[in-house]
């Protein structure tokens, strides 16, 4: 057996890629791409929706949203290590914006700083979350750098939940509400395990899941009944626009969608907050023995329903 012919990786200093922070880093950040990958290292699909936005007389990096929830999420960039001027920043800005996730970018983390996020996570609210992340640039041999975010301090959910269930007002799962929970973590893993293109998130109690597409006021969601043995995966269309885009995709891709992705129904809901394509199986969520199959069909038509429909949402007008 011959020896493998394999590069060196070796680090990149920073100031050899981005000049400034506000310059070229964030800029560089705020492009579709590169936030993608911010997403990916934390767990949450972004969509930009301001660069040095306006805080006052302050101006916050990059200030964006989750295109599944439609949450606030803050970025403040450093190309040193953390200082003290920064995480003061950090709060002020979150503030300003009302913020529910707040990331923190920079060359080094200092213990202290890892150690006040850390904090803040642990002592903050529910649903109040801070991400440390370090940026580093490698490259093999003369090839293009690239770059890598670690994280270095996350939301501790077990940490969280255990605080939860026993703080004021704290209460048991009924025993749907445990159904759901023990579906939704089976079909995580089922997810997972099978190397799917779609991830369920944090599992929950609720009868529905959302799957980000990529814009904000556009999703996929997969829920079920427990008591009426129906199981169904919807395009839901939120926001002002919803109806609008509704009809949109009707006029032009209906012929297109039923042949293609099946006996769908038309659902526009003008005196609601949404409006959705729906398409449901008969597969009963009640029956535990039938769990395998309802994956295989989760798993099946969110991975087909994804690849269909993100492109068309993207080409739609601009999320207002």
């Amino acid at each position: 057996m011959t020896d493998p012919n394999l590069g060196r990786l070796t680090r990149v200093d920073l100031k050899e890629v981005w000049d400034t922070e506000s310059g070229s880093f964030t800029p560089w950040l705020s492009k579709e791409v590169n936030i993608s990958l911010l997403g990916e290292a934390i767990g949450v699909e972004l969509e930009v929706v301001a660069k040095e936005k306006n805080v006052g007389p302050f101006r916050a990096d990059i200030f964006c949203r989750e295109t599944t929830t439609g949450d606030h999420v803050l970025i403040e960039n450093q190309l040193e290590r953390t200082d003290h001027t920064h995480l003061g920043q950090l709060l002020t800005y979150s503030a300003g914006l009302t913020a529910v996730r707040i990331v923190w970018i920079a060359r080094r983390f200092t213990d202290e700083h890892r150690a006040a996020l850390d904090w803040l996570n642990q002592f903050t609210q529910e649903g109040i979350d801070f991400f440390g992340l370090e940026i580093e640039v490698w490259k093999i041999g003369e090839s293009v750098p690239a770059p890598k975010f670690n994280v270095v301090s996350q939301p501790n959910d077990w940490k969280k939940s255990v605080r939860d269930r026993s703080g004021p007002g704290a209460r048991s799962l009924s025993e749907m509400e445990q159904d759901y929970l023990d579906f939704w973590t089976q079909l995580s893993e089922f997810l997972e395990s099978n190397k799917s293109s779609v991830s369920i998130g944090k599992p929950s109690s609720d009868s529905w899941r959302l799957f980000p597409l990529g814009r904000t006021d556009f999703s996929l969601r997969a829920s079920n009944g427990m008591r009426d043995g129906w199981s169904a995966v919807s395009l839901i269309m939120a926001g002002e626009l919803g109806t609008t885009r509704f009809q949109s995709i009707r006029d032009q891709f209906q012929e297109e969608i039923e042949t293609k992705l099946g006996s769908v129904e038309w659902e526009e809901l003008p005196k609601s907050k949404e409006s959705r394509i729906t398409l449901q199986s008969g597969i009963d969520p009640a029956d535990r023995k039938a769990w395998g199959q309802l994956n295989d069909w989760y798993k099946t038509t969110l991975e087909r329903w994804t690849e269909y429909f993100r492109p068309i949402v993207k080409s739609l007008g601009e999320s207002k």
